[in-house]
């Protein structure tokens, strides 16, 4: 049996980097600080497609309280300037709760709890 499950709350690090392709599909990435300890945060990136990348663009900011679930992916390359293999954890997300408020999502349109998966 194999279990890949991630579940993470937290702040939004930066703006969301939001992508649009041609074919109609939208990738949504931006990072997630994560308090382990009162002196310790881990920073997390995370990677949202479909519908919830949609969501993330209109109501997800800078320093927003949201809750994620996915699966962990590594992304992996090789570096252009040394030639050597790298490798990134990446989170990718399948169900999005804003946790916060109106007030602490500045420009958010809602408030509360939502959870939005892309198993409407």
């Amino acid at each position: 049996m194999s279990l890949n499950v991630v579940t993470l709350v937290g702040r939004v690090g930066g703006e969301p980097d939001v992508r649009h392709f041609e074919s109609g599909s939208v990738k949504c990435r931006l990072t997630l600080a994560v308090r382990r300890t009162k002196d310790v945060t881990d920073w997390f990136n995370l990677e949202i497609w479909g519908k919830t990348a949609g969501i993330a663009e209109q109501y997800v900011n800078k320093g927003s309280l949201i809750g994620v679930k996915g699966v962990l992916k590594f992304d992996t390359w090789v570096d252009r300037n040394t030639g050597a293999n790298r490798m990134s954890p990446v989170v990718v997300v399948d169900q999005l709760n804003l946790l916060g408020s109106r007030r602490d999502n500045e420009g958010s349109q809602q408030s509360g709890n939502g959870g939005y998966s892309d198993d409407f």
